[in-house]
């Protein structure tokens, strides 16, 4: 029977060239997950914000239904699967939970027992616009400590609010990059603000979806 021989020295040079490549495999990976972890966990759970914002709104909408309800549940959860979309590209797991159902602010009984007094309020004061919403007035900073992300509509730049009313101009500045942007209220959602694509991009910073470092002014 014939046997074969390795050279001493071949066995311990190959196990040095594996070994040499499992590590530098090692390193190469620790650094990709070093530099890139905050990164996208900061993309992930704008993102994830951006769907409960959408989500809260939905529940508010069919909490207190109108002629217009589902046109808006509608457009708000084409959004919400646009995001998933994104999620899903940028890696992003799990999915973001809807929150529980909400029931109505004014009951039917409430509103068929409301006193003749609140019934025949003077139209004045039945027409005044919500002029102090937000806790400020004009050129004032409303929403303290409300971090903004994005509401996923295109379009030119604009601004959703649930504080708000439609025209109302606000202004968003990042102070994590000094950028801002000032924008109109153009639809309702279940934030203080939310910016829409275009907004968003003017103000935020590289791979990131939420602006945690936010200073909101009401304008006009």
């Amino acid at each position: 029977m014939r046997r074969t021989y390795r050279r001493p020295g071949q066995t311990g040079s190959n196990r040095k060239i594996v070994i040499g490549l499992v590590v530098a495999a090692v390193v190469g990976g620790g650094i990709a997950v070093g530099t890139g972890l905050s990164s996208a966990s900061s993309v992930c759970d704008g993102m994830d914000q951006a769907i409960r914002n959408n989500q809260e709104f939905i529940a508010t909408q069919r909490a207190n239904p109108n002629s217009q309800t589902e046109a808006i549940v509608a457009n708000r959860q084409a959004v919400i699967d646009l995001i998933n979309v994104q999620k899903k590209q940028a890696g992003c797991s799990g999915a973001v939970a809807a929150p529980p159902a909400q029931q109505a602010t004014k009951p039917p009984a409430q509103q068929a027992t409301k006193p003749p007094a609140q019934a025949t309020k003077p139209p004045a004061q039945a027409t005044t616009p919500p002029a102090n919403n937000g806790g400020g007035a004009a050129g004032q900073v409303v929403c303290p400590g409300s971090t903004v992300t994005l509401s996923g509509e295109g379009g030119a730049p604009a601004a959703s609010s649930g504080t708000f009313p439609i025209g109302t101009t606000l202004r968003v500045r990042n102070l994590d990059n000094n950028k801002s942007i000032t924008v109109k209220v153009a639809s309702t959602s279940g934030s203080c603000i939310l910016l829409n694509n275009a907004a968003f991009e003017e103000v935020r910073e590289p791979g990131k979806f939420l602006i945690r470092r936010a200073v909101i002014e009401r304008v006009g």
